[in-house]
């Protein structure tokens, strides 16, 4: 987290909710697929953690955290594989079939 904390915004004003704790919650909700009030009861409140991620979202900081990150390994040639995959509902295959079959 202390390689992450340069590419945090700058507080303005009124104290902020700590950004680690913040992103900590955010990634737990990323992870596991869960909504924001999920969080509320091991993180900070869901409405925080929601608009941080939309306000850093827009901003681009998380782009630039996976860069700074990125430019730190060292290696010049990566290759990367995405094995995430997506289960569709049984019946999504026929969203677009009228009932009573096809020329019904």
């Amino acid at each position: 987290m202390a390689r992450l904390e340069p590419f945090f915004p700058k507080s303005h004003g009124k104290p902020r909710v700590d950004d680690r704790r913040v992103l900590s919650g955010i990634i737990f909700i990323n992870r596991n697929g869960l909504r924001w009030r999920d969080a509320a009861k091991e993180y900070d409140p869901h409405k925080t953690l929601y608009n941080r991620w939309k306000r850093w979202s827009d901003k681009g900081i998380f782009a630039e955290m996976l860069i700074g990150l990125a430019a730190d390994h060292g290696e010049e040639k990566t290759v990367m594989i995405d094995a995430t995959y997506l289960k569709a509902h049984r019946t999504a295959s026929s969203l677009g079939v009228k009932k009573g079959g096809v020329d019904a």
